[in-house]
């Protein structure tokens, strides 16, 4: 990469993350309310039984957030300070422009990603595969929300509009999946509701990687191929199908 794209990845970073931590501690607070309150809640109502899926669903609910709501802020920039206007008319690219704004969400994520891995080395007992799997996994949910919140960004005319999208992805990704408990604990009927959210083959994965769920190597397999299939159709469709530069 060049020292030019370097150069506009970290002004993202400073522009929509450092400055917001800085000006607006206030940020910090609302990265960190979402993913702990339901942790603290499923681990209350458990007596500390779901504790090490609770953890481990609080860091897929943090990436997705992550990705998610990146297009409140890329809404923002874009129909607000009209600043896309500008970086599309220069030599910066759509996949440099949402790397760096990944970047900056991954950055804002930070401080909970960082309290729940520390309880991720106390609580949850992986194996080093098992931590690498858990890793993976993390990748690409946060790859499959940010595509997904950049390429929602781009059609988008209001921030309104996009706050709205934002609460409908949250149910879609992180309610209806089960990522805070195991999937055994849904009425088999009601199952096939949770698999339409791509969040539970993550949760499936992670939670068989740490060993809270016991998964078949088909099912497994199954798993992967979905997770991995809606991670790169979404990253294609944000690169070729999103409205960067008019025609």
């Amino acid at each position: 990469m060049k020292i030019s794209k370097l150069s506009q990845v970290y002004a993202s970073i400073l522009i929509d993350a450092v400055y917001q931590m800085k000006n607006y501690p206030i940020t910090l607070v609302s990265n960190v309310i979402a993913p702990f309150s339901v942790l603290i809640l499923i681990i209350l109502v458990s007596h500390g039984g779901l504790l090490s899926i609770s953890i481990e669903g609080a860091l897929i609910t943090s990436m997705i957030s992550g990705g998610v709501t990146l297009q409140i802020d890329l809404s923002h920039i874009k129909n607000d300070f009209k600043l896309q206007d500008m970086l599309v008319s220069s030599p910066t690219t759509a996949f440099t422009y949402t790397l760096g704004m990944a970047m900056a969400a991954l950055t804002n994520a930070l401080p909970a990603l960082a309290v729940l891995t520390v309880l991720s080395l106390l609580f949850i007992h992986a194996s080093p595969i098992g931590a690498l799997t858990v890793f993976a996994v993390f990748v690409l949910v946060f790859a499959f929300s940010v595509s997904l919140g950049f390429m929602l960004s781009t059609f988008s005319t209001d921030i309104q509009q996009n706050r709205a999208l934002v609460s409908i992805l949250t149910v879609i990704l992180a309610t209806i999946a089960p990522i805070y408990y195991p999937i055994t604990y849904i009425p088999l009927p009601l199952r096939y509701v949770a698999y339409l959210s791509p969040a539970t083959y993550a949760a499936e994965i992670a939670q068989n990687a740490i060993g809270d769920l016991s998964l078949s190597a088909s099912n497994l397999a199954i798993d992967w191929i979905v997770l991995v299939a809606v991670c790169c159709v979404l990253f294609t469709a944000a690169i070729k199908k999103s409205h960067w530069r008019d025609p």
